[in-house]
């Protein structure tokens, strides 16, 4: 192991504890900018007769650095891209599995109902969202068939590792896409988006990191490719770079990158 890769798991496991060293490099450079500013503003406000209360209880002291730029791009394209998706399609009825509920299921919610379901309790009510608890390595019989359109994104990678409360289990992946599967009506589409890389692992217990040639052979029994995109390592999003499973290129070499499938399940 490099230098590199062990001060990156040290920081890593302090950051499990709270303790984010990149933000504290960050804020500790950036400190003395912000007390300027805050004296200029004071003064200023001393000019016009002390007008504000003005404290210094709420300092936030990277945003000066950041870039007006994306956040997270794997979150940000596979949000937008299959909402425009399910907006243009129309399905009768959309199902998520686990989804973000402030991005891509709340981008769904703006224009329809969108049925979701999570292993984690959901306790806000919120307009155009209907949700139920349940556990998709199991999912109960009377979802056989449910829906003719489902999507599954950045999820299924946490299936079986107990981070978010679900039971441990080394083939929670396949019983999670096998829960996938059968929900979805024949004909149906499934949104489905996983990290990728050609260095298949999992970085316990955040996540699976999958082959693509992983990903494919789960589908191929049940499901043809329709579209697929991804996002690289730099997080530039390849929309549409194939369009069926032979037209992937063999050579994409990701460390840690987002691949968005679009399949259809055979009638």
């Amino acid at each position: 192991m490099s230098r590199h890769e062990l001060w990156a798991r040290l920081w890593r496991w302090i950051a499990a504890f709270g303790l984010d060293l990149h933000v504290l490099r960050g804020a500790l450079g950036a400190l003395p900018s912000v007390l300027r500013d805050y004296r200029q503003f004071q003064q200023q406000n001393n000019q016009h007769g002390a007008r504000y209360a003005v404290s210094l209880n709420y300092p936030l002291l990277v945003d000066k650095g950041k870039t007006a730029g994306l956040a997270n791009p794997q979150y940000f394209y596979q949000d937008y891209m299959i909402a425009r998706k399910i907006y243009l399609r129309s399905p009768e009825r959309h199902v998520d599995v686990g989804s973000s509920i402030e991005g891509f299921v709340a981008h769904v919610a703006v224009f329809r109902p969108v049925e979701v379901f999570d292993i984690r309790p959901l306790t806000t009510s919120i307009p155009n969202i209907v949700f139920r608890q349940c556990d998709f390595m199991q999912p109960p019989a009377e979802l056989t068939g449910y829906c003719d359109s489902l999507s599954c994104l950045h999820v299924l990678e946490h299936f079986g590792l107990g981070r978010y409360g679900d039971p441990v289990d080394i083939h929670g992946h396949l019983k999670g896409f096998a829960g996938l599967r059968r929900v979805l009506q024949p004909g149906g589409t499934l949104y489905l988006s996983v990290p990728i890389s050609h260095r298949e692992r999992v970085e316990f217990n955040a996540h699976r990191i999958f082959s693509i040639q992983t990903i494919l052979e789960m589908a191929q029994e049940q499901f043809d490719l329709v579209c697929f995109s991804y996002v690289d390592d730099s997080g530039n999003l390849h929309e549409a770079a194939a369009s069926r499973a032979g037209g992937i290129d063999p050579h994409l070499e990701l460390e840690y990158g987002l691949g968005i499938f679009e399949f259809r399940k055979r009638a």
